[in-house]
């Protein structure tokens, strides 16, 4: 199939290791600090899944969030430096942490959906809506093709 599609090897390369996303983040780390928040990208990917479902594992957020243990750990040891989460003792397993939301962390939840809702809608300009469902349905085949 692919030998009959002439495609741009760079391009191609470019959006899959990351340049489009990266450029979002970018985007959307301006948009944050241009609106007070004081909210990377990287938090923002935890704090919407704890809007969602407060008080779970580090392990269900470096799951939920593709990212390794470490790399988790770094990010909520500043979200709660920040005042966004704090991890309190699991009691039904004391060798775990249960990720939790501090009132700020709740509080900034529509401020923070508000900018992420115009930093898609910049990002997506000009697309169009058919458009879009064929880029997530490729790029969601070619990610259950190469995922572990």
């Amino acid at each position: 199939m692919t030998e009959q599609f002439n495609f741009d090897i760079n391009l191609i390369f470019a959006i899959l290791n990351g340049k489009v996303s990266a450029a979002i983040n970018r985007k959307l780390y301006r948009n944050f600090r241009l609106n007070g928040l004081e909210m990377t990208p990287e938090q923002w990917t935890v704090m919407i899944y704890l809007w969602e479902k407060d008080g779970v594992t580090q392990q269900e957020l470096c799951n939920a969030t593709f990212k390794d243990k470490p790399s988790m750990t770094r990010l909520i040891d500043n979200m709660e430096r920040q005042h966004l989460v704090v991890r309190i003792s699991d009691k039904k397993d004391r060798r775990n942490n249960l990720i939790h939301l501090t009132k700020t962390g709740k509080d900034v939840e529509p401020q923070a959906r508000i900018v992420v809702s115009k930093t898609l809608k910049e990002a997506l300009q000009g697309i169009e809506v058919k458009d879009l469902q064929i880029s997530q349905d490729v790029l969601k085949k070619i990610f259950l093709n190469i995922k572990d």
